[in-house]
């Protein structure tokens, strides 16, 4: 056979490349094993049995791309029911695997197993998952990295390593007798006894320095670090003493690349930043100093998690340099930090087909029994629109599919009830929302704009607004009550961040929308872990499509029961 010309050899490369190519581009199956347990760990010279995935403290990082199957096996060896959530996952036509107790699924209790089963689409970055029930998440959480397909690459240059960073919170104490002894008394749980990084507290705190986290990186390489906020009840500031950094992805979302030396990152939110080891030589601390929005706060700990970025073959093993952390009520930084993030996707609806506007906040009721005699009588709750939400004995998209009557209402309110002075002094009149199981119905692909609007009952704080089974635009923010008249000619149609958390500024608004193009029950609600079980929650229902592929498909056979 005679030899190939060196044009019938690339021809014939081309054609077998053309082959192979769209099979290595193609979506895979990844599969994982979660075994819920528990396990003691030690923190603060004290030791805890926790609640973990697979015996791991954060739990297992799942890599997948873009396009691939992600199953889950997920068996409850632990003593308390559980579910999972794939926090900012889409979830499209996969409702039934998004996670949330009593709105998607009933509880695995214990003995007990179920798969998730679903498809990343369209989405790249990090995102994570974790409990959604009780106080669960403040240790069964884990971060989930989307890289792009094979073939295709990151919009910035490829990092020389990346570093997935959980920011937590640990309790000296089991956190799911916090949560209930805080429920069972009518007040708000016992705050944190340190915040973490990685599960660890680091150097200024005790017992703690031999653990705490290190990051090896090479002079004038570049990093990716995948930020997740996992904790219950605090935002953050996030600095590496004397680098800057660049952020280029929040919530699986790519963002107009913002350079920075500071972040600010809420419970519920991701973000992918880049950093480049262009300083001396030298061992770094990087960490975060609480965000407390609220006014007049009350006693917390204010003490700085931190970690150490460590140059390769530095030599100089002293205390490493210390980062300028804003103050904790530093609300002139936060604001300045989320205001100049931009998106780039421009495909933002110019038109609505629903507008909301619903009114968020906390707010008090009356004790039906002595159980909180301690607290003058009332209890806090939170709520949207004046409805605080009660949680059903059976999962909300259950009773949809199968037409079970009783178990929630079709009447949540598309504006407050009654409109007052937001963010003004509020009438103690106005104080006392009312409970119930209220969904708010969307028809199929109809754009729907909502404007979150802060109040001043109890206090102000801003409060993280995770929306699930959605990414959506945050088109304006702003301070005091929203004007319907004026505000919206500042709105930015052009290039705003997609988020699937926001964080509503500290008595103002923000104004998102999104297309409602996913039938099934989705869950929205303050990510601050204590609101969310005071009822700071609510519901949307899609209805399905006109098409075949438009539609809720059935529930997985091994769906648990209630």
């Amino acid at each position: 056979m005679k030899e190939l010309s060196s044009m019938a050899k690339l021809a014939f490369s081309l054609v077998c490349f053309s082959l192979v190519a769209p099979w290595m581009a193609s979506a895979a199956i990844v599969h994982h094993n979660f075994t819920i347990g528990t396990q003691n760990v030690t923190r603060l010279c004290n030791t805890q049995t926790i609640v973990t995935v697979n015996g791991q403290f954060p739990g297992p990082t799942i890599y997948v791309r873009e396009g691939d199957n992600l199953v889950v096996d997920v068996t409850n060896s632990g003593p308390y029911n559980v579910t999972i959530h794939w926090h900012g996952v889409k979830q499209l036509k996969s409702c039934w695997a998004d996670g949330p107790s009593y709105i998607t699924q009933c509880p695995i209790t214990p003995g007990n197993q179920f798969t998730y089963n679903f498809t990343i689409t369209g989405q790249e970055g990090t995102l994570w998952w974790h409990a959604h029930i009780t106080y669960l998440r403040a240790t069964v959480h884990g971060a989930l990295v989307i890289k792009p397909r094979i073939g295709k690459a990151y919009p910035f240059p490829k990092p020389a390593a990346e570093f997935p960073l959980i920011l937590g919170e640990w309790w000296n104490a089991n956190v799911e007798d916090v949560i209930a002894d805080a429920l069972a008394r009518g007040t708000v749980p016992n705050d944190s006894d340190a915040y973490t990084i990685n599960s660890q507290p680091g150097d200024f705190f005790p017992c703690s320095a031999n653990d705490t986290i290190r990051l090896l990186v090479k002079k004038g390489k570049s990093y990716l670090l995948r930020i997740v906020n996992a904790g219950m009840v605090r935002g953050s500031f996030f600095k590496i003493a004397q680098h800057k950094m660049t952020v280029v992805a929040m919530d699986a979302v790519y963002i107009k690349p913002y350079t920075t030396d500071v972040l600010l990152i809420n419970p519920g939110n991701t973000m992918d930043v880049l950093i480049t080891a262009n300083q001396q030589s030298n061992r770094y601390y990087f960490g975060t100093r609480v965000y407390f929005s609220q006014p007049l706060a009350s006693a917390f700990l204010n003490t700085s998690a931190t970690a150490i970025l460590e140059y390769k073959g530095n030599t100089n093993k002293s205390t490493p340099l210390l980062p300028n952390f804003p103050d904790f009520n530093d609300t002139s930084t936060a604001v300045n930090f989320t205001t100049s993030l931009r998106g780039l996707n421009s495909s933002v609806p110019q038109t609505v087909d629903e507008e909301m506007l619903i009114t968020e906040g906390l707010g008090l009721v009356t004790c039906t029994d002595n159980s909180c005699a301690d607290n003058n009588g009332v209890r806090p709750v939170g709520g949207f629109n004046n409805i605080s939400f009660v949680f059903p004995n059976i999962a909300i998209l259950q009773a949809y599919y199968n037409n079970i009557s009783g178990v929630f209402t079709r009447d949540f309110p598309s504006n407050p009830p009654q409109a007052f002075n937001y963010t003004g002094n509020v009438p103690l009149g106005l104080w006392s929302p009312e409970l119930g199981t209220k969904v708010k119905v969307l028809k199929f692909n109809s754009t729907v704009q909502i404007v979150f609007q802060n109040t001043q009952i109890v206090t102000f704080i801003s409060h993280p607004i995770h929306l699930h089974g959605h990414d959506f635009y945050l088109v304006g923010q702003g301070f005091g009550n929203y004007n319907s008249q004026t505000d919206p000619a500042n709105f930015n149609l052009v290039n705003p961040q997609m988020l699937n958390t926001v964080a509503v500024p500290t008595g103002g608004w923000a104004a998102i929308r999104f297309v409602a193009n996913n039938p099934g029950v989705w869950l929205a609600h303050c990510h601050f872990e204590s609101h969310s079980a005071l009822g700071f929650d609510m519901v949307f229902l899609t209805e399905n499509g006109p098409g075949s592929s438009d539609k809720l498909p059935p529930p997985p056979s091994d769906l648990p029961k209630c």
